[in-house]
């Protein structure tokens, strides 16, 4: 399943979850958490399942994220999403500990986001959970748990390698954050292309206008595919005749650069 955009959709806005199914986003999140205010959550939590199942959402991953497990809504919030058919998968706010529990209770994927020192301490207890597919950040939240600044954190490439890192070594898809300036879309393009050289394959969005964009980063180069298959045929051929290596326009090409185009090949599709 690709991920290459996840747009956030507000659970109480009924005219944007009409919009949303007519979006190209890989990924739909009904928000359940920052985007609906308090007074309107209880509503919003018992009317989710079913606006999702009104509509017709395709091919498109549908998920739901709910307000923190420890928060008065938390709860609520899991047994209503269980409930729902169509949806795939949770997005879990917080995370800082073993899911299993509740994957096993739920029945459905889940995909947590890294926003407070604990959860990213304890990373690798939280992406090798049962049910995890994916694994996300927030840099406001992480920014206030740690007692820095949100523009610090926003690109900081500790945290944002750290998350990568784990990610790959349990088989996880690393999502990029949203991207809040919805004005600066260059900020968001070398954000994305940033997030991308380390491995994310996909970011969450928070506007329409910036699905394309996302879907087009996220997708395979088509200069970086033509290279890499132009590595695999060059060490495939030397390795035919007994060499490891081989010279390619004037670079060297070993294993670990067939690996890499194996890699890129194999996202090509």
């Amino acid at each position: 399943m690709r991920r290459r955009s996840q747009l956030y959709v507000p659970g109480n806005n009924l005219r944007m979850i009409e919009k949303a199914a007519t979006l190209e986003a890989d990924s739909l999140i009904f928000d359940l958490e920052d985007a609906v205010p308090p007074e309107q959550k209880v509503e919003t939590q018992a009317a989710i399942a079913g606006r999702i199942a009104e509509r017709d959402w395709g091919t498109r991953e549908v998920c739901v994220r709910i307000n923190a497990l420890a928060t008065a809504e938390g709860p609520g919030d899991v047994a209503a999403v269980a409930r729902a058919g169509r949806v795939q998968t949770l997005v879990v706010p917080k995370a800082e500990e073993d899911l299993s529990p509740l994957a096993r209770k739920v029945g459905k994927g889940l995909l947590p986001i890294i926003e407070t020192v604990r959860g990213l301490a304890r990373i690798e207890d939280v992406v090798r959970s049962e049910g995890v597919v994916g694994v996300t950040y927030g840099a406001g939240d992480f920014a206030v748990s740690v007692g820095g600044t949100i523009a610090a954190y926003a690109r900081n490439p500790y945290v944002k390698t750290r998350i990568a890192v784990a990610a790959a070594a349990y088989g996880v898809d690393a999502i990029d954050q949203v991207h809040f300036d919805l004005t600066d879309v260059e900020a968001f393009r070398a954000e994305a292309l940033e997030s991308k050289a380390l491995g994310y394959v996909g970011k969450q969005v928070v506007h329409p206008q910036q699905v394309a964009l996302a879907n087009a980063i996220f997708s395979p180069d088509p200069a970086e595919v033509a290279w890499a298959r132009e590595v695999a045929r060059a060490y495939e051929a030397a390795a035919r005749t007994g060499k490891g290596a081989v010279r390619v326009h004037d670079q060297l090409v070993d294993a670990v650069h067939y690996r890499w185009a194996q890699r890129v090949l194999e996202r090509a599709g």
